[in-house]
């Protein structure tokens, strides 16, 4: 018979040694910047080139631009098209994957390592002579407005979108979706997206980084004859968006969905930009409040009320102040319930702090899971291309496990209440308002004003 004792919860093993494999830096005589980390275990190398050309860049009237030149990139170079493109990457092993963030844009493969020399030279091919054949990009921008549409349909989009207009001012591109606005969308084309490739792709502002089975001084060889004649178009670094907040006092928000039997929640406001120096304190007290499964908010309103399968709370990551918010679908009957519970659970968490067990468990889950999240190549590389977007310290991964466990209750405490915009919070409901309204004024959580669906902020036309 087995000894182990089935109505006891095992005590979790001390966390094992875990370190990372060095990176090297260095540097072209066009500026580009190379992050090279050598894992020979497996014969894969992941490349991504991160370049300083955000959403946040995009010219007024134009917005959602560098979204859509990220898409266009997929539809061919001057020297071969949409297929000849999609076959040459095939041939390799590899999918172009392209990102396109507020802060950066993103180009990156991983491929066999015998095939890196073809790999690179085909990743410069996309990004330094792009057709941005005409047909191309209305196709793609077609797809972005179709998005967009999409978007209004669906509660949890638009509720996002929503409630990212109530926090900030039109001052700020964070008020948009990152996609852009359809107006701005349906009147790009082939000309405007190339201009501003043109203005935004430069190798002074961008970095190549390589993960997997080679050798720095290769890469940089490699690099050197891919990317070697890449003009530097005398643009500078981007500096952080304005994240003017919308209003000075908590308020409610409530699109009118007539006859929903579910409603869609956010509470927030602004936040914190990524340079926000307690980063893992804040990361702590957020896996308090609703970053982790077992976290306060999802132990009050999943567990205990039953009011949602699942709520969280996070601190959007940007170069500027991004929205701090708590987010949960919940029935309808129950939505002010769970905007109450939401709330004072916040309330309390500022109010007394964490506990010390609480603190300890976080910071142990966080740092037990980090190797995880290190396994592969392509996660290493993705998490040096943070390291480049936000200017990070060289050391920051290979330090941040030691750093996360002398997280103390104190320092979490202190980094929420510093980051946390209680006083300007902003409640969002996508529901149905005549049930609604009545419930949220009784909270107290600020003026509620009733927006109907279609008269939300023009973000789809």
């Amino acid at each position: 018979m087995s000894s182990v004792a089935r109505d006891q919860v095992p005590e979790p093993g001390a966390l094992r040694t875990f370190r990372l494999p060095p990176t090297v830096s260095d540097r072209l005589d066009t500026g580009l910047s190379l992050k090279v980390t050598s894992m020979p275990r497996l014969p894969l190398v992941s490349v991504l080139l991160v370049l300083d050309a955000g959403e946040t860049t995009a010219p007024a009237g134009r917005e959602g631009v560098a979204v859509l030149t990220g898409e266009a990139l997929r539809g061919g170079t001057t020297l071969r098209d949409a297929e000849a493109l999609a076959e040459a990457l095939e041939g390799l092993g590899a999918h172009l994957g392209v990102g396109t963030g507020w802060d950066s844009t993103t180009l990156g493969l991983t491929c066999h390592a015998d095939r890196l020399p073809e790999a690179l030279a085909l990743l410069a091919e996309v990004a330094l002579s792009p057709a941005f054949d005409a047909g191309e990009v209305e196709q793609a921008r077609d797809r972005r407005l179709a998005t967009l549409q999409q978007r209004r349909m669906s509660p949890a989009g638009l509720a996002d979108d929503v409630f990212a207009h109530a926090v900030f001012a039109d001052s700020s591109p964070y008020a948009r979706p990152l996609g852009g606005l359809a107006g701005g969308v349906a009147g790009l084309d082939a000309e405007g997206v190339r201009s501003w490739w043109a203005q935004r792709f430069s190798p002074a502002t961008a970095t190549l980084i390589g993960v997997g089975d080679v050798d720095p001084a290769e890469f940089t060889g490699l690099t050197r004859e891919a990317f070697g004649a890449w003009a530097d178009n005398g643009g500078g670094r981007t500096d952080p968006a304005p994240a003017t907040r919308r209003a000075d006092e908590p308020r409610v928000v409530i699109v009118d969905r007539p006859g929903a039997v579910q409603s869609e929640l956010r509470m927030g406001g602004t936040g914190v930009p990524r340079s926000f120096e307690p980063t893992l304190p804040l990361k702590v007290f957020n896996g308090v409040l609703g970053g982790v499964f077992t976290s306060r908010l999802n132990l009050n309103l999943r567990e205990k009320n039953g009011f949602t399968y699942g709520v969280r709370s996070r601190f959007g990551q940007r170069r500027g102040a991004g929205p701090f918010s708590i987010a949960a679908a919940v029935g309808a009957d129950v939505t002010a319930d769970a905007a109450r519970e939401a709330h004072e659970e916040l309330r309390r968490l500022m109010d007394g702090g964490p506990t010390a067990d609480e603190v300890a468990s976080v910071r142990e889950f966080m740092a037990g899971v980090f190797p995880l999240q290190m396994e592969t190549a392509s996660r290493i590389a993705s998490k040096l291309s943070e390291q480049v977007i936000y200017d990070l310290p060289d050391d920051y991964y290979a330090t941040y496990r030691d750093r996360i466990r002398q997280v103390d209750l104190a320092a979490a405490w202190e980094a929420g209440r510093e980051a946390v915009p209680l006083d300007h919070l902003v409640t969002l409901v996508v529901g149905d308002a005549e049930s609604l309204a009545p419930r949220m004024v009784g909270l107290g959580l600020g003026a509620v004003e009733v927006i109907a669906e279609d008269e939300v902020p023009p973000f789809y036309g």
